[in-house]
């Protein structure tokens, strides 16, 4: 079964600030890796390569966060398209979710993903089939 990822588990893997979140992400990141149901959305690696170039200390160097993004690239990521958005604006207006995460949660269901893991949003909430999966409290593949 597919599962969307969200930008901060991907942050996550390569923030060692924190370390328990940067051990769970890296082992959740390794599981979808050797399962090949990771799934996420160009959204999400926009906000990877700013967050990881621009807002992390130590950041990346662009060239690292743009491998990663084109390694990522693997994962088929869910284009922004008027589609998409007329999903996001529904959502949005159902669960009163930011436009942002209704965004994500677009892109968990037009990629087929019945779960989202994410920090972000309410860990075990089901938002019209996508599930919410807080990978900090989940173990590796037992979503």
């Amino acid at each position: 079964m597919p599962v969307f990822v969200d930008t901060n588990v991907l942050v996550y893997a390569r923030d060692t600030s924190d370390p328990t979140k940067h051990t769970h992400a890296s082992e959740w990141i390794a599981h979808l890796w050797q399962t090949g149901e990771g799934r996420l959305s160009i959204q999400v690696l926009h906000e990877y390569y700013m967050t990881t170039t621009r807002k992390l200390r130590p950041g990346l160097q662009p060239a690292d966060a743009r491998a990663d993004i084109a390694d990522l690239s693997a994962w088929d990521p869910v284009v922004l398209d008027g589609m998409l958005l007329d999903v996001a604006w529904s959502i949005e207006d159902r669960f009163l979710l930011s436009f942002w995460d209704s965004l994500i949660v677009a892109a968990a269901r037009v990629a087929r993903c019945e779960i989202l893991l994410t920090e972000d949003l309410q860990h075990g909430v089901d938002l019209d089939g996508v599930q919410v999966v807080d990978p900090f409290l989940t173990p590796v593949g037992q979503a």
